[in-house]
């Protein structure tokens, strides 16, 4: 059931549209992930779907009685209302349900007459139905799943809700959106200010969710395990592309191939038609040369249109001053406040390396790196920079931006009598920020241009160790992956704190652990951590298995001869080499023609058929990947 749809949609401010002439439909159940540069008028798209604001051209319409309802990202509370009734209120039409279903049960019980009880009895099913259908019963049990879920305990529960954090409040807003369940949840960076565990708690919850949904995030992972259709904002338009994250992106750039060869083979025939024209055009042959100019006409008329490449910032940190071979060095450091951060950790930062801080929220993340970095003092241990080590800190906040400074000023490096305005503006032109916007008053940016500007002072310092407290908050897709690029081109050394797995996936060459009162060194990047938490899951689960197992059956079992053991069965089935072969013929055949349909404009076109083409290419090509090791054992056994 188509839920919002929308013709000829356009939004403008002033000068050119943010988007014009969008066309689009969100059904029931679709899971949208919604991607684009910034800029490119996410957020406003987002707006006029909750009905916040309004088109300047073009029809949006939103089925008659269907609920809309956006992220808040800026909660307005009530002076001492609680967390529970703030999240309570997302559930205010089930509570108002309830309270119905009551007042129909009194009207049952006085009732004057067999109508008037029959009526209300009608009434009380109706309502009951309702209150089933929707789950209403369990209220309690879905508000304390959602609320743990997110990270809050059930002491926080009756706090006032004006007391937790920026970050705290966030994800407040985001249990009260996710328990109001309307027919279409507008996702504005849900994962903002979540810890990895609970992005991934988030992930499975909204995966399980029947409710239509559209979903702006920077966080690929994420993408990749929520949405089931993308939307690519850019330029002004909107592409559509069926499955996750890493489905849309094999599509675009299997697409954008198909489109730059098509293109390239009507260039070729186009020069071709031109060298006629000038050869014959006033020969003997000049009527096949006029025809040669109609086609060259209808060619022209018929040009491919390649696809643009959404273009990041180039970004990328300058040639800094080399320092020491060791960076930092920690010897059985310790912290605590109210409880322990970290205890007893020792740790030798090299020169060139990146090295990523993951943890749950509060964990001391923030504190960790502060104290590797002599901003604070540790309880314990000692903590030393190397040889001509420059700190350069960029902070979760952005505190370092001061708001009522222009952009190009609070970016101009302190105390540095060589840069002049034009090298800062260099600097920010690099990191996205050009033109008028660098002389408007930090306050006025939008939280993607506040972070790059951050950044760009980072660059500015010319520091050899950058320090970054969650530097994608806010950025596009495109600019994570220029912030990629930059530190894993950077001469000196990194510390990063990041909640974004694929970020730390890509820039991490170690990983400290932060988690209840002790910190744990993994050497590698994120899939490796992954890789051992699931090994350590395996070796609990099969300890736990053995002991239960021990436990109802105490005595040991008697040991097997060899004799009895069974033989290790065949890797693959007994069949004659020539079948294999066969089958490999014609497996082969088929790979071509499906390569030859990836290749056809009229494949991409319907893109149900250019998935089932690409996941049969997949099946085909895995399927003789086991044919060919098939046939090698076939001709060593003789068979």
């Amino acid at each position: 059931m188509i839920l919002i749809s929308a013709t000829g949609l356009g939004r403008q401010f002033s000068g050119d549209p943010i988007f014009q002439d969008l066309a689009f439909e969100i059904r029931t159940g679709e899971r949208i992930g919604l991607v684009g540069p910034n800029g490119a008028g996410k957020t406003t798209l987002m707006q006029l779907l909750a009905g916040n604001d309004q088109p300047d051209y073009g029809e949006l319409y939103v089925r008659p009685g269907i609920r809309v309802s956006l992220l808040r990202q800026q909660p307005d509370f009530t002076p001492g209302e609680t967390m529970i009734e703030v999240v309570r209120a997302g559930l205010a039409s089930l509570i108002e349900l309830q309270h119905e279903l009551e007042v129909a049960a009194q009207e049952m019980a006085e009732a004057e007459d067999q109508a008037e009880r029959e009526q209300a009895a009608a009434r009380y099913d109706s309502l009951h139905e309702q209150i089933e259908h929707q789950d209403a019963y369990s209220i309690d049990h879905r508000i304390e799943e959602v609320l743990s879920g997110l990270g809050f305990g059930e002491s926080e529960f009756h706090r006032e809700a004006s007391t937790f954090s920026g970050g705290q409040q966030s994800r407040m807003m985001l249990a009260r959106l996710l328990l109001q369940s309307p027919d279409v949840m507008l996702l504005d960076e849900p994962s903002n200010h979540l810890d990895i565990a609970t992005t991934e708690w988030l992930e499975n919850y909204l995966a399980r969710q029947p409710v239509a949904m559209v979903v702006v995030s920077h966080d690929r992972y994420f993408l990749d395990k929520v949405v089931t259709r993308v939307w690519e904002l850019h330029d002004g338009h909107i592409t559509a592309y069926p499955g996750n994250y890493s489905q849309y992106w094999r599509l675009r750039s299997e697409k954008a191939r198909v489109l730059e060869r098509q293109a390239g083979r009507q260039e070729e025939k186009a020069e071709q038609l031109k060298a006629y024209i000038r050869k014959y055009g006033a020969g003997q042959r000049a009527k096949q040369a006029h025809d040669r100019e109609r086609k060259l006409e209808r060619l022209e008329r018929e040009r491919v249109d390649t696809l643009r490449d959404v273009v990041g910032p180039s970004m990328g940190f300058d040639e800094v001053e080399r320092s020491g071979d060791i960076v930092v060095e920690a010897r059985k450091l310790a912290k605590a406040y109210d409880r322990p951060l970290f205890q007893d950790l020792s740790l030798t930062v090299d020169r060139g390396q990146c090295v990523g801080v993951i943890g749950p929220n509060g964990a001391g993340k923030t504190t960790l790196i502060r104290t590797l970095i002599g901003q604070e003092k540790p309880d314990s241990g000692q903590v030393k920079l190397g040889h001509k080590v420059q700190v350069g800190y960029h902070d979760q906040g952005l505190l370092s931006l001061d708001p009522n400074t222009t952009v190009v000023r609070s970016v101009w490096p302190e105390d540095d009598p060589d840069w002049v305005e034009g090298d800062v503006r260099s600097v920010l032109a690099r990191f996205g920020l050009g033109g008028e916007i660098v002389f408007q008053p930090v306050g006025l940016l939008s939280g993607g241009e506040k972070a790059k500007a951050a950044l760009a002072r980072l660059c500015a310092t010319g520091a050899n160790l950058l320090v970054m407290d969650e530097p994608t908050n806010h950025l596009d897709i495109w600019s994570c992956e220029a912030l990629e690029r930059s530190i894993n081109e950077f001469e000196g050394t990194v510390l990063v704190v990041s909640h974004d797995r694929y970020f730390l996936n890509k820039v991490a060459d170690r990983l400290i652990q932060l988690a209840d009162g002790r910190a744990r060194v993994i050497e590698g990047d994120y899939e490796t951590f992954q890789h051992l938490v699931q090994k350590e899951k395996e070796r609990t689960d099969a300890d736990r298995a053995r002991a239960q197992a021990q436990a109802a059956s105490p005595a040991a079992p008697a040991r097997t001869s060899s004799s009895d053991r069974p033989r290790p069965k065949r890797k693959f089935p007994y069949r004659k080499a020539a079948e294999i072969e066969r089958e490999i013929g014609e497996l082969e055949q088929e790979v071509v023609e499906l390569e030859e349909l990836l290749g056809q404009p009229a494949t991409w076109r319907d893109p149900v058929r250019a998935v089932g083409t690409q996941d049969r290419h997949r099946e085909v090509k895995q399927k003789l990947d086991e044919l060919y090791q098939h046939w090698e054992t076939a001709l060593e056994a003789n068979w």
